[in-house]
This record gives C-alpha cells, sequence and structure tokens, in this order.
C-alpha cells in the first residue's frame, strides 16, 4: 500500500509523514518512509539531481526535466515492479504531484500542462493526503525555520501562487489516487491526522469517499 503526504511548502508534510509511520507501526504494520522517485535505480536520478530544484517553480527546463524524464520514467518503472517488499506501507513525502503544482503556480510551462490534463500516466497511490494552512501560519513556521529557501518564502507571500499550488493539487493531480483526503494542519494536531489517515487506509471495505469534520473529502 502507498500513502502520499503532499503540499506547499511549511504545510507539515514531514512532521505528518512520521506522525503516520508511529501509528502504522502500532497497528502492526510495516513502514517505510521514502523521498523521491519510487523506483531503485532510476537512471536518471543522478542527472535530475544537478538540477537546482529549488528554480523549479521559475524553470521550464527543470520542470520538464523532472516531468519526462523523471515522474514519467519513475510511473513505468514502478508500474513493473514494485518499490517496496509486500506487506508494507510506503509512506512517500511529496510526488510528481508538487512538481506539477509548482510549475502551474510558476508558469504555467507546457509540460506541467500536459501532466495536468493527463495525470493517470503517473503513479498513483492507494491515498493521497494534501495539506494546507493559512498563510500566516505558514510564516510563522517560516520564521522558526533556519535556512528558508525561496520557495519556502514565495509560498507564504505570493497569495497567488499559494492558491494556484493548492488547486492543482486538489482539482487536478488527485484525479489519479484511488481516494484523496485534503487537511488543514493548522486545525488538526498530526497524532489526529495519523489516526485518520492510518483508519481510512486500512479500512476494509475502503470507502471510496470520506467524511470528516475539518476535512475536505474527494474521490477519484
Amino acid at each position: 500500500m502507498r500513502v502520499l503526504i503532499d503540499g506547499l511548502d511549511l504545510s507539515g508534510k514531514t512532521t505528518l509523514t512520521a506522525a503516520l509511520a508511529t501509528e502504522l507501526a502500532a497497528r502492526g504494520r510495516t513502514v517505510a518512509k521514502h523521498k523521491g522517485f519510487l523506483a531503485d535505480r532510476h537512471p536518471a536520478r543522478r542527472a535530475l539531481k544537478k538540477l537546482p530544484l529549488v528554480r523549479q517553480p521559475d524553470s521550464t527546463l527543470v520542470t520538464t526535466a523532472y516531468l519526462t524524464a523523471g515522474y514519467l520514467v519513475d510511473s513505468l518503472l514502478t508500474r513493473t515492479a514494485a518499490p517496496e517488499p509486500p506487506g508494507t506501507v510506503l509512506i512517500q513525502d511529496g510526488y510528481v504531484d508538487r512538481t506539477v503544482a509548482f510549475g502551474m503556480a510558476g508558469g504555467p510551462y507546457l509540460s506541467a500542462a500536459l501532466a495536468l490534463r493527463w495525470p493517470r500516466l503517473f503513479a498513483p497511490f492507494d491515498l493521497a493526503v494534501y495539506l494546507t494552512a493559512p498563510a500566516e501560519v505558514r510564516r510563522n513556521r517560516l520564521g522558526a525555520r533556519e535556512t528558508p529557501d525561496a520557495v519556502d518564502i514565495r509560498g507564504v507571500e505570493d497569495t497567488r501562487f499559494a492558491d494556484t499550488f493548492n488547486a492543482m493539487l486538489t482539482c487536478g493531480m488527485g484525479r489519479r489516487h484511488d481516494r484523496l483526503l485534503v487537511l488543514d494542519t493548522s486545525v488538526h494536531q498530526p497524532e489526529e491526522m495519523a489516526a485518520t489517515i492510518a483508519t481510512t487506509l486500512l479500512a476494509l471495505p475502503a470507502p471510496k469517499t470520506v467524511r470528516l469534520p475539518g476535512v475536505l473529502e474527494h474521490a477519484a
């Protein structure tokens, strides 16, 4: 099973990833936390690392390279061979969803628009969780970060950029996942969200749409 945690920078992805791993482990599940491409032996991994990812929202070249040589190839590889051992719950911290959202918010760039048109070309997840938080909350988190980068700052200060990013996730890339939750991290504590996500993921039969107070529901 694969769970994606994604959202604008400073929305709380890393904190929730750790909380979810703890929650699932407490429920007896084998958990693997992961970032980057899913495929263990991605042929373009080293080449793409040479590109300045922090400039991706402002660069059609970086956006296109990651979407085509990166995530499109990754999707083909993971459809033929699972990247995790059987029985493992893989918690992915960020994926192609944010690359497309940044490409649309910073551009829009043609490659991001095409990816948004055909989101199912990319690897889906059993459950995707998109995180949001008001600008003021993210601004406070920005102040606590030792070395914020340009993308962190822009996501807080540029309202249009942040709104476009969130819309491209929830109304665009989210269509390819089996189930989708959108959670406001200024309203819910990490442990509370982790319990909700774990229950949703492990429910049998798993519902297509989950309705919880304070949660925006989206169905694939």
